[in-house]
This record gives C-alpha cells, sequence and structure tokens, in this order.
C-alpha cells in the first residue's frame, strides 16, 4: 500500500494568495476503512548555529527558536473507505487566511548553513488505533506576492571599484607589493533575483601575470541567540571571470546567473537576516599558491588580491 502527493505545479512555486493545489494518490491492494483524510500546510524559519563558527556556541545551540510562519490543517475526506487500486483524491488550500489586515509575514523559500525558511504540505490518512497512518509529506517553495513586490526598478547605478596593492589589508608577495597592479571595474549592487548580477572588469597594470579572477557570491546569515548576534558568511556559488594572464586595458564581462534556493530576497528581520555579498578575487601566478591550492577562497593570501562590494537581491515583478 503506497501513499503520494502530487502538486498541480511541476516548479512547486507558489506565492501566499494562491491555492496550493494537487491531488492524493493512494494505491492498495485492497479496500482500507480510515477516519478521516486531513492535509496539513506548515511554513517555519529554523534558526541553528552549527559548533565551531563562535567558539562557545555549543552552549548556544537550541536558544533560538523556530519561527513559525503558517501552520494550517483542512479535512479533504470524512471518515470512510478507500477502493482496492488507484485512487486519486483531489485538494486545494489557501496559505494566506482570508480574513486579516493579512499580518503574517511570509518570507521566500530559503535553504542555507544556518537559517532555513521552508514550506511543507502533508497528507495524513488516519486509521484508528490499530493501524498506523498513512502519511507524506513534500515541499513546496514560496515566492513572494506580486502585490508585495518592490514597483520601484532595481537601480541602475553601478559602483565602480578600484583593486590595487594600496587597497588590500593584507600582507602581499614581495614583487607585488613593490611591482603593484591596477584592476578597475563596476559592477551592480541591487539586483532582481530574476536578472544576473552584471558589470565589466579591466586589468590595466599587474607586476606579476595573473592565473584566475573569480567572483564568489556570499551569503551572511545572523542570528540572535540571546543577547548575541551569530554572524556566519559561506560561499554559495564562484563564477570563473577569467582564466589565465588577461589581455591588460581590455574589457572583461560580469555576468553571474544566481543559483535559486540557495538565494532569496534581502531580509533584515529582528530574529535573524539573510545578506548577500560579492567578493572579486585576483589570483596571481606563484609557486606558494599551488601548495595551498585548497584553501578557502575568500581567505586573504599573500598571492590574492580582493575586492568585496555588498549586493542587495529583490524579487521584482
Amino acid at each position: 500500500m503506497s501513499i503520494e502527493l502530487k502538486l498541480s505545479r511541476i516548479n512547486r512555486v507558489y506565492r501566499p494568495s494562491e491555492l496550493v493545489e494537487g491531488k492524493i494518490i493512494v494505491k492498495s491492494s485492497s479496500s482500507i476503512s480510515h477516519y478521516g483524510i486531513r492535509i496539513a500546510v506548515n511554513g517555519s524559519v529554523n534558526l541553528q548555529v552549527r559548533g565551531g563558527s563562535a567558539g562557545v556556541i555549543e552552549t548556544l545551540v537550541g536558544v533560538a527558536k523556530p519561527i513559525s510562519i503558517l501552520n494550517k490543517i483542512v479535512e479533504v475526506r470524512p471518515s470512510g473507505k478507500i477502493p482496492s487500486g488507484t485512487t486519486e483524491i483531489p485538494f486545494s488550500m489557501s496559505i494566506r487566511q482570508p480574513r486579516e489586515d493579512n499580518l503574517e509575514r511570509f518570507y521566500e523559500t530559503f535553504h542555507g548553513g544556518n537559517i532555513n525558511i521552508q514550506y511543507l504540505v502533508t497528507v495524513d490518512i488516519s486509521r484508528g488505533y490499530l493501524y498506523k497512518s498513512l502519511s507524506t509529506t513534500m515541499e513546496f517553495i514560496v515566492e513572494s506576492d506580486k502585490a508585495d513586490l518592490v514597483e520601484r526598478p532595481v537601480s541602475p547605478d553601478m559602483v565602480v571599484f578600484y583593486i590595487t596593492q594600496d587597497t588590500q589589508r593584507h600582507p602581499l608577495l614581495p614583487q607585488l607589493k613593490s611591482g603593484g597592479f591596477r584592476i578597475i571595474g563596476k559592477m551592480s549592487t541591487q539586483c532582481s533575483l530574476s536578472d544576473p548580477v552584471s558589470g565589466e572588469l579591466t586589468v590595466e597594470a599587474s607586476a606579476i601575470p595573473i592565473s584566475s579572477i573569480d567572483l564568489h557570491l556570499l551569503r551572511v546569515e545572523s542570528i540572535l541567540l540571546g543577547e548575541k548576534i551569530v554572524t556566519e558568511k559561506s560561499v554559495v556559488q564562484t563564477t570563473q571571470i577569467a582564466d589565465g594572464d588577461v589581455c591588460h586595458n581590455m574589457t572583461l564581462p560580469i555576468h553571474v546567473i544566481l543559483p535559486r534556493l540557495l538565494t532569496c530576497p534581502t531580509v533584515l528581520a529582528g530574529p535573524f537576516s539573510i545578506e548577500f555579498k560579492v567578493v572579486i578575487v585576483i589570483t596571481f601566478q606563484s609557486e606558494v599558491a599551488k601548495l595551498h591550492s585548497k584553501s578557502d577562497p575568500t581567505t586573504p593570501r599573500q598571492w590574492l588580491a580582493m575586492e568585496t562590494l555588498p549586493l542587495e537581491l529583490v524579487r521584482t515583478r
């Protein structure tokens, strides 16, 4: 005997004002009695801090309680019988409560390192005390309602950046420090989730040949634990902009498509925040670098030059 959930949309993306629709498919070799078929929809923000990131964190784990966004149960069928064979039972339920002033805040689905915003639909067929209930769960994805989205267009303004030996706060290889380098560029620091991060970059001069230019997308997750804010940064995606020693004074395009569930609109809520940054890393050719090929790409090293830019992500209509 098996039970399966099938949602009406293949991509499983819904907005809070829409109905979540689908069907429950029950396959059974004999008819079964039940005490009701229910559908539950849950949405929550789960906050956890992994040990190690803040040193004393082992003592703080579990302090941040999950934030409930949505908790709703609907009876699809009263008690009765399901015949043998394959039975399809349609269901439909609204996510947002119809009454209100819509006080609930529907954060978009997000899967981070310490912050998980998740929406689940669960079907439960109750079969009394003698039998185990039949149930199955599926995640669906929530994106902001069109009415809640920013009407203002995404700012077309680009931030100009310079990467030289004088903008670096960490020790550099002696020949880089003395010979110098200069990379200039510009990049959009506000971006719609459906558009790529765009900009350009030019290597004007470099005393040492370049081996690679990479753009790292960082997520910055902050959680309020007691009176402490614990922040953790992690690389979500790396895009190589150039491989090898690029021609000087040639404009290189920056064009980075954002990963789907690992990004969401920038959130600054009370108990937690999700922000994003871009780190542009220039790797210079060096024998020392070969010994550290596995190191964290955003850790300052003598053979690296870097520039960090903020990135505000928004969902647009």
